[in-house]
């Protein structure tokens, strides 16, 4: 029987991955900091620990594709909507201002 991965996608089905993870990895890592970036064909996510009066570490960078930053922004917001629906309103907090090199003089 052929293989209909790509059809399936197409008809907007959503596939099962099966995700297999070593013990170090599933304690996971907490992160109160990101930073995304993109190239033409990438984007660059850093997550980061940042803490009073200490460089910002980062602690995992995620190189995707396009494609994958934009499934994993409809993921994100279908996930936080779930959740802000059982729980309540996550309250949001001010980003800070970053310096934009592309606008300095």
């Amino acid at each position: 029987m052929p293989d209909d991965k790509s059809g399936a996608a197409q008809r907007g089905e959503t596939r099962q991955l099966k995700l297999e993870i070593d013990a170090e990895t599933a304690k996971g890592r907490f992160a109160n900091a990101a930073v995304v970036t993109h190239t033409d064909d990438a984007f660059i996510l850093d997550f980061a620990l940042a803490y009073p009066r200490q460089p910002v570490r980062v602690l995992s960078r995620v190189i995707t594709s396009p494609q994958h930053a934009k499934a994993l922004l409809r993921t994100l917001a279908d996930n936080v909507a779930r959740f802000e629906k059982r729980h309540g309103t996550i309250p949001e907090r001010p980003l800070p201002i970053a310096h934009d090199p592309d606008t300095s003089n």
